[in-house]
């Protein structure tokens, strides 16, 4: 007897149905028989073993047949433990097990323990999404996984601990209760908009300069790099970061959590990415680790980092071609990883904050100590950063070590709530501008395929559009262009920079003041890299 159930398989970030179908033959043979077709990889070959002690454990009693599963489409290749539960609940109904016969409108995930209990799975929130997509209006998915599913609207989902309680639900007339949605799509409630967000920018001393460059570039979401002695507090700057960003939009939130629930790294008592990630990876990362790979490629930390900060400290430790691999993720905003049987694409919209020495022993350019480094031994230690990956960092400071009367003084620093605001402002005065433009441009060519939510993404076109010049402010440009040997990438990333800078100001129109501020975050590569 044949019974066909439905299941799902993730590929990158995204998931496609698959069909489940069990077949028994009637014909006893001396033992139980398992044959699995449809590219199954070894977790999907060994859930027999695990399918058939859940299944005895659970009262029930399978007869020596031959049984053939069969997951389809067979061209797509499938892997992980979720398809446990779609295999054992088509094997009761193909031995008689289900009162009900069609259970098409029922996606089944989970893994099965060898008790009949039901664990988690990963990938939850883009199956629960494929569901809704197909039109499937029921998702059965173990207990843990429950929040992360009932993110998304327009689908039933129930939360089961055990294959019998799986039964006894489609068995019923009246399925047991669903879990309404308990996420609202309101950014400020459903985001923690006022949920504690770490160190605050009062604890810092003196760096007036690098507050102000961390504002603008939170404010725009603009690459930076903090060059400075060891002690000047780079870190510790880099690590208050996240308390001055502005909160997730609910767009931005799914795509992100859905990064993180297929790399297996979210909360699931959470079930949504409430906070902009800020992920740190030590310098002996691999260039898989940081960029994404394997055999079935796996999200990397550029892609953990996504709509986030990456922050890569002691920046020329990392490996040369480590970095190297971040060119593309910088400038497109994505990753794409071939492998021989497949390619697959992950967004890794992030915002890089890098921080490094001047030379080997930290002190370049140090008033109060001497460096011990020769020019070859500089000028060897800063090329490991590449030019090419340089000119895709809009803002480099110089963060100075901080003197002892500003580190004694006893006035209170800025804190992180009134810088938050003013970038706050600035982010909704960039949301609504891109907003009203792409509503000029829908259904048009020209109108871009993700949304746009901070002045660092904007499109050579929209920079045209969005960040006119005055004659004299044109005239500063095209002089710091000629004395500073800028590129053609440089030229753009400046007038994202200035255009971010008026938006702090609430200013309509880049004056030549916003220009000239943005130029002064290009110098410091023409001084240490010249």
């Amino acid at each position: 007897m044949l019974f066909k159930t439905r299941s799902a398989a993730v590929y990158g970030i995204d998931a496609n149905i698959i069909d489940v179908e069990v077949d028994f033959s009637g014909v006893k043979t001396n033992e139980e028989q398992f044959a699995t077709v449809g590219l199954p990889d070894a977790a999907v070959r060994e859930s027999r073993d695990r399918v058939r002690s859940a299944i005895k454990n659970s009262g029930f009693d399978l007869p020596p047949t031959r049984i053939t599963i069969n997951l389809a489409p067979a061209d797509l290749k499938k892997e992980g433990s979720g398809f446990d539960l779609p295999i054992a609940i088509g094997i009761l109904g193909a031995y008689g097990g289900l009162s009900i016969r069609d259970v098409s409108d029922f996606v089944l995930v989970g893994e099965l323990g060898l008790d009949g209990s039901l664990r988690a799975v990963q990938g939850m929130l883009p199956i629960a999404i494929a569901a809704r997509t197909a039109g499937i209006r029921n998702l059965v998915i173990p207990e843990a996984n429950a929040r992360e599913a009932a993110v998304v609207d327009g689908v039933n989902v129930y939360p089961v601990r055990s294959l019998l309680e799986v039964r006894e639900l489609l068995n019923s007339a009246d399925p047991g209760p669903i879990i309404a949605n308990p996420l609202v799509v309101d950014s400020r409630t459903l985001l923690g908009e006022t949920l504690d967000l770490g160190p605050d920018f009062s604890d810092v001393r003196g760096q007036h300069v690098a507050k102000r460059a961390l504002e603008v570039a939170a404010a725009g979401g603009h690459n930076i790099l903090m060059i400075g002695p060891p002690g000047s507090g780079k870190t510790m700057l880099a690590k208050r970061l996240p308390s001055i960003l502005a909160p997730l939009r609910f767009e931005e939130a799914l795509e992100t959590t859905k990064i993180h629930s297929v790399a297996g790294v979210l909360n699931t008592e959470e079930g949504l990415v409430t906070h902009r990630p800020f992920r740190s990876p030590h310098h002996t990362i691999s260039d898989a680790g940081l960029i994404g790979g394997g055999m079935v490629p796996r999200p990397g930390e550029v892609s953990l980092a996504n709509n986030g900060v990456l922050f890569l400290d002691e920046l020329p430790e990392f490996p040369r071609n480590v970095l190297e691999v971040l060119r593309q993720p910088l400038e497109d905003g994505i990753v794409t990883i071939s492998r021989a049987a497949m390619s697959l694409t992950f967004p890794a919209r992030f915002m890089l904050a890098a921080a490094m020495n001047p030379c080997p022993c930290g002190y370049f350019n140090d008033k109060s100590r001497d460096c011990m480094c020769t020019p070859p031994m500089i000028q060897r230690y800063v090329s490991k950063v590449s030019g090419p990956l340089l000119d895709r960092i809009d803002i480099h400071i110089e963060v100075p070590a901080v003197q002892y009367k500003e580190l004694r003084g006893g006035s209170a620093a800025e804190g992180s709530a009134e810088i938050r605001t003013r970038v706050l402002a600035a982010r909704e005065r960039q949301h609504a501008r891109f907003l009203e433009a792409g509503a000029r441009t829908k259904g048009s060519s020209r109108a871009t395929s993700r949304a746009v939510y901070a002045n660092a993404q904007m499109t050579t076109q929209q920079i045209r559009i969005h960040c006119e010049l005055a004659s004299d402010a044109e005239r500063l440009l095209e002089r710091a262009m000629q004395q500073q040997g800028l590129s053609a990438r440089a030229h753009d990333r400046i007038l994202k920079v200035a255009r971010t800078i008026a938006d702090l100001e609430n200013a309509d129109s880049i004056a030549v003041k916003h220009i000239a501020e943005a130029i002064q975050y290009r110098t410091l590569d023409r001084s240490y890299w010249a």
